[in-house]
């Protein structure tokens, strides 16, 4: 999943990781953080975290890999690297690369 931190702003840092839902589908949790969504009513943002009120984007990740609306540096979790360049983005010659910086919607 894609998971970029919302801050003060709406631009923030972003991972690439893997996350598990609740049985109801409303929370997510990631490197022992919980998120629940805020089911539509954030503002560039779907979900907090339930420890800090922070907020943050939470979604798929894009096959283009133009998953933030303005240029962010993304990270890619080292469980998920090869998969994430192999299966989603279909360019296996970038499986080494774990960072990079998405460009944005706008």
């Amino acid at each position: 999943m894609y998971i970029e931190y919302k801050g003060e702003g709406i631009i923030g840092p972003a991972r690439i990781g893997r996350v598990r839902y609740s049985k109801s589908g409303k929370s997510v949790h990631y490197q022992g953080r919980t998120f629940e969504t805020l089911s539509g009513v954030g503002y560039k943002a779907n979900f907090f975290d339930v420890e800090t009120g922070e907020y943050y984007w939470i979604s798929g990740c894009r096959r283009d890999g133009m998953d933030a609306l303005y240029n962010t540096e993304v990270e890619i979790d080292e469980d998920v690297r090869e998969e994430y360049w192999n299966e989603i983005r279909s360019k296996p010659q970038y499986g080494h690369i774990s960072k990079f910086v998405a460009k944005g919607k706008y």
